[in-house]
């Protein structure tokens, strides 16, 4: 098995990288996980992770810059049916739009939008960072296998995934009210907090997707 973390200027890819290799060493599954923004490299692997960090649009821009890195991401997530994962503003991108200083097309895979967080009178602070507990909403999707409500994640954001149909929502955070904090559609996922720095609960969610077969 072969999983590609795309490199496009934006994510945590090293510290990634290293989260996925132990949980793909501690499942025992065999395989290599690469780093790359080769979109051949991609095209070909069994599952892709998207990382993000930053804004939405200068994400998206990263993609475009990346020469057939758009047609490859498309093959292999709609032609060949390979799991996705998004990470943080990786799993934002596959909204339709996104309304980060400006408005911004974003892949259009989950239809939905992102927009900033509202915490009303809570007195919260934006961005929202640090742990956070999670409310698993479709406990029987296999990305939350062993992951129940009131498991911790770790989050760094100011804007949040909107989704039009509510049963796309895995699971939600409580931060000034109910914040996306994975998605799911198909062979798509995506999680709002970062699995590379969520200790036990993001290895485990890594796990569930390195052995998912949607």
């Amino acid at each position: 098995m072969r999983v590609a973390i795309v490199d496009y200027g934006s994510g945590n890819l090293r510290s990634a990288a290293k989260a996925f290799e132990r949980a793909l060493a501690e499942a025992e599954l065999g395989g290599e996980i690469i780093v790359s923004g080769d979109p051949e490299a991609v095209a070909a692997a069994d599952r892709v992770v998207l990382p993000g960090v930053g804004a939405f649009g200068d994400c998206r821009r990263g993609l475009e810059a990346l020469p057939g890195m758009m047609d490859a991401l498309r093959s292999v997530v709609f032609e060949r049916g390979r799991p996705f994962l998004g990470i943080c503003v990786g799993m934002q991108l596959l909204a339709r739009l996104g309304r980060e200083h400006g408005e911004h097309a974003g892949l259009g895979w989950i239809d939905g939008e992102v927009t900033q967080i509202d915490v009303g009178r809570s007195g919260l602070k934006i961005p929202h960072m640090g742990w956070n507990e999670l409310s698993v909403h479709v406990p029987e999707h296999p990305l939350v296998d062993g992951i129940a409500t009131g498991s911790h994640a770790y989050f760094v954001h100011s804007f949040a995934f909107r989704p039009v149909d509510p049963a796309v929502t895995l699971a939600a955070a409580d931060y000034g009210g109910d914040v996306v904090a994975m998605i799911g559609r198909d062979n798509l996922v995506g999680t709002q907090f970062h699995p590379e720095k969520s200790q036990v609960t993001g290895l485990r969610l890594i796990g569930n997707f390195l052995r998912w077969r949607p």
